[in-house]
C-alpha cells in the first residue's frame, strides 16, 4: 500500500514562513511527477506548484517568487517552501503524485490527507 504523508502545517503570521513536507511510504518502483495543491475554505482546490522526475518546476502565478517546490528523491519526498505568506494563502495544502509500484508498468496517482496552513495574526 503507497501512502503520502503530509507535515508541517500550522499557524504563521503574515510575512512568515513553513515548510511543508510530503513522504511516499510503501514498496515503491518510482516516483513520477509530484505536486502541491491547495484548498481554502468554500473554494475549489487549485493548483499550487508542480515538479517532474527531472527537476522542472512550475507555479500558480499567485505564489510565484514566493514559493518554491523542491524533492529528494533519495527520501521519497517533496517539500514546499513557502515564504512571505499572506492571509490568503490560508489553506489545507494536499500532496498529489504519480507513483509506480513494482512490476506494473503504468503510474497511479495518490492523494495526501492533507496539512492545514493557516496565515493570520
Amino acid at each position: 500500500q503507497v501512502q503520502l504523508v503530509e507535515s508541517g502545517g500550522g499557524l504563521v503570521q503574515p510575512g512568515g514562513s513553513l515548510r511543508l513536507s510530503c513522504v511516499a511510504s510503501g514498496i515503491i518502483f518510482s516516483i513520477n511527477n509530484m505536486w502541491w495543491y491547495r484548498q481554502a475554505p468554500g473554494k475549489e482546490r487549485e493548483l499550487v506548484a508542480a515538479i517532474t522526475s527531472g527537476g522542472n518546476t512550475n507555479y500558480a502565478d499567485s505564489v510565484k517568487g514566493r514559493f518554491t517546490i523542491s524533492r529528494d528523491n533519495a527520501k521519497n519526498t517533496v517539500y514546499l517552501q513557502m515564504n512571505s505568506l499572506k492571509p490568503e494563502d490560508t489553506a489545507v495544502y494536499y500532496c498529489n503524485s504519480d507513483i509506480r509500484r513494482p512490476g506494473s508498468n503504468r503510474s497511479v496517482n495518490y492523494w495526501g490527507k492533507g496539512t492545514l496552513v493557516t496565515v493570520s495574526t
